[in-house]
């Protein structure tokens, strides 16, 4: 028994194991409510205006055997894909644009999978409202008539507008846009429209209104911000009209006239009134209240005013009529009304136009022949004219008006009361111009003033003129400029000038003639202004290229105008380039250039334009030469003497160039020159000086300092040592004269100069040597004749002769002076220390033989 009892739970463990090994569970997903955002997405809420492409939600569940589970999202056939899943993660993101009002529940189907077993579950995801749609309103357009007599306050319109969004943002409120001239009020809750308390419609003056609706919905976010939408409609108000205004006249005031040859039954006037209520208007009805005096009637319906009797009968000249237009009402009672004055006059018939009459009766042209130009203020006598009216009073009043060329003549009287004779007087001489036109035509016209017919007459005026010699001959320019060609044979053209002259006849006719200091080698023909050369002449823009004469032109009785003539003779290119000489001989030092240079004697560019070019040089390839300048140097890559000796092989280095000089004219002439170049090489400097020289010849600004400062240490030195020598000597020799001194010059001492140290260049290697004009100067013992001192500071005489010995060595006067030598000039230096300067001061009080030992002294000096 026991060892079957061990059997059974054997097997049993051996089916429990069996079964714990086959089993597989299904995946789940966690439910974590609506509120979470992760889970199976059942009952999800999400706002409208989500931005697409945001991760709204994550999809989250477990496998009980622990396995990789993947998600997936599927919609209804046919339905719009609003979301996209991400397998692995579960991260769901909104792919398509929500709306609300469009679809506000999604239906999605969310599976998970552990890759054998599959769970999908059908969820509902719902879409929130933001404030994103404005009001709209309903039954548009919105157009309304009313009374005008609609009373204020009264309720006209409701307007009515709704707005899709829920809560506040789609709650709507109204208001009108704001206007100084509205008549109406809206109510912000019901959008019942109303006409404004206090305010009155008026068909007349506004039949029609347009007021503004906005339609203004609660507010609400949307992508988180708060915004208030807004709608607008525009009413549009008609307003009818209602009988309120009284009839009015139109055209008033009234004037009517009764003439001479009127019948009874003749219309005198007819008046016309309108009912002020133009929308529905009410018939009219005329009638006479007062003034017809029984001789005057009118049609009640069209308001023409008749006479009833003959004119002769009328007692009176003037009459008021007083006339009624009133309303037909519906029931053909008289309404509101108005009142007018017909003012109706007795005339004379005016029935006799103005006339013009000549000498032999009634006439419509008048003509006269004059000359041109007659004096302003002058009465045109040729002309007899006559102006009449047979009317009687205001029917005989006319005005008479010349009409043609403004401001050319004038007519008088102006006013003509039934007759008149007609003065035609100049008023502008200039206007009167034969040239201008051989024949002047004028209307002369006669109207009525102040009658209603306005006759008129008119008649033509003409008159023939007659030239005078008026003008004068006028070039068609001040100056004419002119180019004619050096070299140009005799009789060639120049030139052509022409001058008008208006006037007819021999009057028109010009004479050409030439004068002016320019002019003798020119002609002109006196008949075609054609200007020329004379026949023997021969010009040369080379001795004179600028010419300027006159041109007169004149009629036949002499009356003339001058034109001034600018005449340039134009360069040919007749010489050739020449050259001071055809064998020319240049020393080039190297590295320096040398010039040669050709002269084109034309006047003008590019015919003196030369061009250098090299045609043989020997030897070959050693020279450039600048085209424009005619420099001529060596080639780059010849640097010194060594190179030059490698290429000739001779001792002289004399090498020589056939030179070419080419102008640029057309056609082209060239000339040749050879030239000898002689090379050299600077001669080196020696010493320290030399040196910085040498140093310095590409900053000679700092050589040039350098002298400076060392003459100024040497004038410095020399004042010191001539101030000592001063102070030494006024206290061993002092003179003191007690009258007045006399500067006396000696005789064979020259006027004091200065001389600048010269700088010379005898070869071009003796540029940096520096050497002193006085260097070069003998010490004359035995002259007889002094040479001129250079200048020194003033000094005292002398030490007397007594102390003076023969074997002793003259001591220099102290001078203010300086000058620059090489260093190694000693002849320079010792000439120096021997040459002075003095400028004696003779006292006269002293004896001669003192002034003769003091004179000795002075040469001694020297």
């Amino acid at each position: 028994m026991k060892k079957e009892k061990k059997t059974h739970a054997l097997l049993f463990l051996l089916m429990l194991h069996f079964t714990s090994g086959q089993s597989d569970y299904a995946p789940y997903f966690y439910d974590n409510g609506p509120s979470s955002t992760n889970g199976n997405m059942a009952l999800f809420s999400i706002s409208e205006d989500t931005p697409v492409g945001t991760q709204i939600y994550v999809l989250n569940g477990t496998d009980p055997e622990e396995d990789p589970v993947r998600y997936g999202l599927a919609f209804e056939k046919g339905s719009t894909e609003y979301f996209r899943v991400d397998p692995k993660s579960g991260n769901v993101t909104l792919i398509q644009e929500l709306d609300r009002e469009k679809q506000d529940e999604i239906s999605v189907h969310v599976s998970i999978t552990d890759g054998r077993n599959k769970v999908v579950e059908t969820v509902r995801v719902f879409v929130t409202d933001t404030n994103d749609e404005p009001p709209e309103f309903l039954n548009l357009p919105f157009i309304i008539d009313i009374p005008e007599d609609t009373a204020p306050g009264s309720s006209i319109y409701r307007v009515q507008a709704v707005d899709k969004d829920m809560g506040s943002g789609g709650s709507v409120s109204y208001y009108l846009q704001t206007s100084p001239f509205t008549k109406f009020t809206i109510d912000g809750h019901s959008g019942i429209l109303r006409v404004k308390p206090g305010e009155t419609l008026d068909f007349e003056t506004t039949p029609t209104h347009f007021v503004t609706v906005v339609a203004k919905d609660g507010g609400g976010k949307y992508k988180g911000k708060h915004q208030v939408l807004t709608s607008t409609a525009t009413v549009t108000i008609n307003v009818i009209d209602s009988q309120d205004m009284p009839p009015y006249f139109v055209g008033t005031p009234y004037f009517g006239y009764i003439y001479e040859v009127s019948v009874p039954g003749s219309e005198i006037y007819t008046v016309y009134a309108k009912d002020g209520d133009q929308g529905n208007p009410n018939p009219i009805h005329y009638s006479i209240i007062n003034g017809s005096d029984g001789v005057f009637d009118i049609n009640s319906t069209s308001g023409c005013i008749t006479l009833t009797t003959f004119p002769s009968l009328l007692k009176n000249e003037l009459y008021e009529i007083k006339v009624k237009a009133s309303e037909v009402g519906p029931n053909n009672e008289l309404q509101d009304y108005d009142v007018t004055t017909v003012t109706v006059r007795v005339v004379d018939l005016n029935n006799h136009p103005p006339t013009f009459y000549g000498e032999n009766g009634p006439q419509n042209k008048f003509e006269v022949t004059m000359y041109e130009h007659p004096p302003a203020g002058e009465i045109l006598r040729g002309f007899k004219i006559t102006v009449n009216d047979s009317d009687q009073g205001a029917n005989a009043k006319f005005k008479l008006r010349l009409v043609g060329p403004s401001r050319v003549l004038r007519v008088v009287p102006q006013t003509v009361l039934n007759e008149a004779q007609v003065t035609i007087i100049v008023e502008d001489t200039s206007g009167i111009d034969y040239e201008k036109g051989p024949t002047l035509s004028f209307k002369l016209l006669a109207v009525e003033i102040d009658t209603p017919e306005r006759f008129s007459a008119t008649a033509d005026i003409v008159i023939n003129l007659l030239d005078t010699n008026d003008n004068i001959p006028k070039f068609t320019s001040e100056y004419y400029i002119a180019r004619v060609p050096e070299n140009s044979p005799g009789g060639s053209s120049v030139s052509s000038v022409t001058a008008n002259d208006p006037d007819s006849g021999s009057w028109g006719e010009v004479k050409y003639t030439i004068y002016g200091s320019g002019s003798d080698l020119f002609s002109i023909n006196a008949s075609s202004g054609l200007i020329t050369t004379q026949p023997w002449t021969s010009l040369d823009a080379e001795v004179r290229s600028k010419y300027n004469f006159y041109v007169k032109a004149e009629d036949s009785e002499g009356k003339y105008s001058l034109a001034e003539v600018f005449v340039t003779v134009t360069d040919m290119n007749d010489h050739a380039p020449e050259f001071d000489e055809v064998l020319v001989e240049k020393t080039m030092i190297i590295g320096t250039p040398v010039k040669i240079e050709a002269v084109d004697e034309d006047a003008e560019s590019p015919n003196n334009v030369i061009e250098y070019s090299i045609m043989t040089a020997d030897p070959d390839n050693a020279f450039d030469i600048n085209a424009d300048t005619g420099e001529i140097k060596l080639k780059p890559y010849i640097k010194s003497m060594e190179i030059v000796q490698n290429i000739t092989k001779q001792k002289d280095c004399k090498w020589s160039v056939v030179v070419e000089a080419r102008d640029r004219g057309s056609p082209s002439f060239s000339t040749t020159a050879v030239v000898n170049i002689d090379i050299t090489e600077a001669t080196p400097l020696k010493g320290p000086m030399a040196a910085f020289l040498m140093k310095s010849r590409d900053n000679p600004l700092k050589a040039l300092g350098m002298v400076t400062f060392i003459i100024s240490v040497l004038v410095g030195v020399t004042v010191l040592i001539s101030t000592a020598m001063y102070m030494r000597n006024s206290k061993s020799n002092r003179i003191m004269p007690a009258r007045r001194i006399i500067k006396r010059r000696p005789r064979d001492q020259q006027p004091w100069t200065f001389k600048i140290p010269v700088i010379k260049f005898t070869n071009p290697g003796e540029k940096f040597l520096i050497t002193n004009p006085e260097s070069s100067l003998q010490q004359e013992t035995g002259s007889p004749r002094l040479k001129p001192p250079p200048p020194i500071a003033p000094c005292l005489p002398p030490p007397p002769p007594s102390n003076v010995r023969p074997n002793e060595r003259l001591r220099a006067v102290p001078t203010i002076s300086g000058a620059l030598a090489s260093k190694g000039s000693k002849k320079a230096k010792s000439s120096r220390r021997k040459e002075g300067n003095i400028s004696s001061a003779l006292v006269s009080e002293l004896k001669m033989k003192l002034e003769q030992k003091i004179h000795e002294n002075n040469q001694g000096y020297y």
